[in-house]
């Protein structure tokens, strides 16, 4: 199964699983309406969270009343997903080798992770276990560029992505479109991740998977970088808490056949 895990995930994630539950942003309370309304969950659906990671959107998707099923290839991520929510399902698997029958869910959710498998392959399989009439949700955080400070953190980051896949590049977007999908549609929302700078700053760049598989003299410096950043601003500076801005962006499509 690790053949089918990007090397920086397979690497990254492994080491990285609690810096992840740090550094990580929550979704903005929009989400809820989102799940419930566009996606349609409640009590008498069942939703896959593909891609879930240590759950940090499980939450979101058990709080629905609908079953949940994680399904999540690497198995450090499994097992603080499993801490977290041991009322879900948990099983390893891969967006394209996913261990479920056929038609046998009403959705299928990826939060912060179908770049990572975005092709005809995955999708293939996602609408096999999807029921007619079934949805995919595609939901990302990305931190807001507008705010000056933003992108010079993300330079820091995106000089070392290599051949990482990465939602804000659009490459994930080549897979559609795909003849068992709809159109994908899109709903924004906007929110904040506040904490310590060390948190919401510092632990959400180590939690990147290519950051996290770098070699530790490597991680120092970017490290480095970042705490540098953080004393050059204004609205950073010797500041016990802080707020990141983010966007999230929603995609629903829904299988035709």
């Amino acid at each position: 199964m690790n053949d089918q895990v990007h090397h920086s995930a397979a690497a990254g994630y492994k080491t990285a699983a609690e810096t992840y539950v740090k550094g990580r942003p929550d979704y903005p309370p929009q989400v809820s309406q989102w799940l419930s309304e566009t996606l349609g969950l409640d009590r008498y659906q069942t939703v896959i969270d593909l891609g879930a990671g240590t759950g940090k959107f499980t939450g979101r998707l058990v709080a629905t009343g609908a079953q949940v099923i994680a399904v999540e290839p690497v198995a450090q991520m499994l097992e603080k997903l499993s801490e977290a929510w041991p009322q879900v399902l948990a099983v390893s698997g891969t967006a394209t080798d996913l261990p479920l029958p056929d038609a046998c869910v009403d959705v299928v959710v990826c939060a912060q992770a179908f770049h990572w498998f975005a092709s005809a392959e995955a999708l293939t399989e996602i609408a096999r276990v999807l029921k007619p009439g079934g949805k995919l949700g595609l939901i990302w955080n990305l931190r807001d560029t507008q705010v000056s400070w933003v992108p010079k953190l993300d330079a820091i980051v995106n000089a070392l992505e290599g051949d990482t896949p990465r939602y804000y590049t659009g490459a994930w977007r080549k897979a559609f479109p795909h003849p068992v999908f709809g159109a994908l549609q899109l709903q924004q929302f906007h929110h904040g991740h506040t904490g310590s700078p060390e948190d919401v700053i510092v632990n959400r760049v180590r939690s990147t998977s290519f950051i996290a598989a770098l070699p530790d003299a490597q991680r120092a410096k970017v490290d480095e970088q970042v705490r540098a950043l953080i004393a050059s601003e204004p609205q950073l500076r010797n500041k016990d808490v802080v707020t990141v801005p983010y966007e999230t962006a929603a995609f629903v499509a829904v299988k035709q056949k």
